[in-house]
């Protein structure tokens, strides 16, 4: 990916593996996204290299499956210090992977990094719970949480961009 483009969005989303929660934030912002008519970049990552290479969980394609939207070409990659300037947002799914984004996060980075969460008022300050140890439910809140974050970043860049 290359630098964002003036004016136009560059959202990283970010959980541990990569593998559950970032694709399936990313995948609800592109539809977002998309619904809206915004040109964005997005993509995910995880702060630990469990999962470089790897598919999402078979939970997660199948969770956004439902909403219409095919993930099953997205592949898991590690967090890097390149990422604080390809992108204008960098969203971490809790505050364990919000505290790693921070340690990595270099001087002259243009990233504005925070909890997903932070987007939904009234759900600030709260973490995006892991699913991938719990059963199929799980994801489905999973889903419903990153797509109402998905849904407000999407309003705030659009009104960002109106202006």
């Amino acid at each position: 990916m290359n630098s964002p483009n003036r004016g136009r969005p560059a959202v990283l989303f970010v959980c541990l593996g990569n593998i559950c929660r970032s694709p399936l934030a990313e995948a609800a912002f592109r539809a977002a996204a998309e619904e809206a008519g915004l040109d964005v970049q997005a993509d995910s990552a995880g702060t630990a290299a469990y999962h470089v290479d790897a598919p999402p969980d078979p939970r997660s394609i199948d969770t956004a499956a439902r909403a219409g939207i095919d993930i099953r070409h997205y592949r898991g990659r590690q967090l890097v210090r390149e990422d604080f300037t390809r992108f204008t947002h960098i969203f971490a799914m809790d505050h364990q992977n919000l505290r790693n984004i921070r340690a990595l996060e270099p001087e002259g980075g243009i990233a504005q990094v925070a909890l997903l969460m932070d987007m939904v008022r009234g759900r600030e300050g709260a973490a995006i719970a892991d699913p991938y140890y719990d059963g199929e439910e799980n994801f489905r809140d999973t889903w419903e949480d990153v797509s109402l974050a998905a849904q407000a970043l999407v309003e705030m860049l659009a009104g960002r961009l109106d202006n």
